[in-house]
């Protein structure tokens, strides 16, 4: 009994002390620290109306090219929506969907694919950033004389047909 007490004494100790050398004495920052601000664009006069009208109708054509049913929404720097379409036969679903990855877009001033690789990479707090965020292909910052004007967001298809589409019409912004 009395060696059996030792050897389980011993046990403990090796793997207390094996546990102990493979923690590090402090663990790194998440991520790292970037020397500067990412995604520091600074916000500009937000697009108008016509512009918002402009871009839905590029968009609308490039989902027509392949025929892809979108809901396409365009918001202000704000992330509050200007202009918004729901192509024949799109899903209802992607109504609120496109108006938030635009949302998303504008007030983090990233596209919304930043957020989806974060959350596949296992970054779960993503989810705690914003109620509305969203954190799926396809919605864009639009970015006009290295100001955000407003952000544009499409949903519909995948992901990536979604992104594809919005990104049609926010590099026609310079």
């Amino acid at each position: 009994m009395q060696n059996l007490l030792q050897i389980a004494c011993i046990a403990c100790l090796v793997v207390a002390t094996a546990a102990t050398a493979q923690t590090p004495a402090s663990q790194p920052p998440a991520g790292g620290t970037p020397d500067k601000m990412p995604f520091d664009i600074p916000y500009g006069t937000a697009i108008g109306l016509d512009t918002a009208k402009r871009l839905l109708a590029i968009a609308e054509a490039e989902a027509k090219k392949h025929d892809w049913k979108m809901n396409i929404a365009v918001v202000d720097t704000h992330g509050d929506l200007l202009a918004f379409e729901r192509m024949d036969g799109a899903q209802y679903a992607s109504i609120a969907i496109s108006q938030n990855k635009a949302r998303t877009s504008a007030r983090f001033r990233r596209e919304t694919r930043v957020f989806y690789n974060q959350f596949e990479t296992g970054h779960a707090y993503v989810s705690t950033l914003d109620a509305g965020l969203v954190a799926s292909p396809g919605g864009f910052p639009l970015v006009e004389g290295g100001k955000l004007v407003g952000a544009i967001g499409c949903s519909g298809g995948t992901g990536d047909q979604d992104a594809f589409v919005c990104k049609a019409a926010a590099d026609t912004i310079i």
